[in-house]
């Protein structure tokens, strides 16, 4: 579990690293993200064969940190959404 929450941490600032731009988001935010972005990855290299969920290759790790680029952007829009309607 520890092992899974640290890979999560390093997913979301490796996707913080990717993504242009300067993000708006907290430490907080940056794990969660990366823990969700590792559950997809692991998801989807565990459809593949390639894996179970709760284990990170390669191929699971890539699409891990690029679901994880595409969730920070998601959370973005809604955080940049929220301040202008306010």
């Amino acid at each position: 579990m520890i092992g899974f929450i640290i890979a999560g941490l390093v997913i979301g600032a490796l996707a913080r690293l990717i993504k242009p731009g300067k993000q708006n988001l907290g430490l907080l935010a940056t794990l969660l993200l990366g823990l969700a972005g590792s559950v997809i990855g692991g998801v989807i290299a565990s459809l593949l064969g390639t894996g179970n969920v709760f284990e990170l290759n390669v191929l699971g790790f890539v699409v891990a940190v690029i679901a994880a680029v595409l969730l920070i952007g998601v959370a973005e829009s809604l955080a940049g959404r929220r301040r202008v309607t306010r």
